[in-house]
């Protein structure tokens, strides 16, 4: 038997538990990878023609699959790094960093020498604590990586993953230019955060991991589209079971 249909049987496989069609689950793997700002599991189960509830399983064991296959990949090289949060204000806490009810994940982008984004990373957190970065780190930094982010002091912590750190002071004259020092992290936090405000009519902060997972995916591929789908499926054929009890459950952050 050659190569390509071992490949064939293994995947039919890995996808025999599912009662969709092995080419729905093909078709919801390229609208969920050529989408540019995600897609929805109503629209997804309109797309599908299958019920919003097996719409929306398919999706959540999708990005778990994609959240696991970058889990082990590290930044490297210049990365601009800040903390960021999920969820809106509730009526009388107070606004900004600790705010009850935030979902708190750090936004870090990897840039080539001249400064243009390479790879992304999302990644949900317990707080933004000296402890809670260096583990971040280690886990998502390489060696020797220079990062670049304010001056929030917990930040120094990257220096337990063997990183160099050069925070920038986001206070007094000439805030404006002190931000050019992260302006890709600026810019990818808005498009992600935009793209998900006009898709999703609500996250859970309980799977935010998941849908962080998704945009992280999609950019860290986007200059070879064609073969997103394929590389989808071979991660997902990979990725142990999920039954709906596991999925329903709270994302683990990494």
């Amino acid at each position: 038997m050659d190569k390509q249909g071992t490949s064939e049987q293994c995947e039919q496989a890995r996808f025999a538990g599912s009662k969709l069609p092995l080419n729905v689950w093909f078709l919801a793997m390229h609208l969920i990878t050529q989408a540019k700002n995600g897609i929805s599991s109503l629209e997804l189960s309109r797309q599908l023609a299958i019920s919003q509830n097996s719409a929306w399983l398919m999706k959540h064991k999708l990005m778990q699959a994609m959240l696991e296959r970058d889990a082990g990949r590290h930044l490297k090289g210049l990365v601009q790094l800040d903390d960021a949060y999920w969820g809106g204000r509730r009526r009388g806490y107070k606004r900004g960093r600790g705010t009850r009810g935030k979902k708190p994940f750090v936004a870090a982008v990897e840039t080539n020498p001249a400064g243009r984004p390479r790879r992304m990373s999302l990644t949900c957190v317990k707080g933004f604590r000296v402890k809670e970065i260096a583990r971040w780190s280690r886990a998502r930094l390489a060696p020797g990586t220079t990062v670049h982010s304010d001056g929030l002091a917990c930040f120094g912590a990257v220096a337990a993953a063997g990183c160099d750190h050069a925070p920038t002071v986001m206070s007094g004259p000439g805030l404006a230019r002190k931000r050019l020092t992260l302006n890709w992290v600026d810019t990818m936090l808005g498009n992600v955060k935009n793209a998900i405000h006009g898709t999703y009519h609500a996250i859970r902060p309980k799977h935010l991991p998941r849908y962080l997972a998704e945009f992280n995916y999609r950019f860290n591929r986007r200059f070879d589209l064609a073969s997103m789908l394929a590389r989808l499926a071979a991660a997902a054929a990979q990725t142990p079971p999920m039954p709906y009890r596991l999925v329903k459950l709270a994302e683990a952050h990494w």
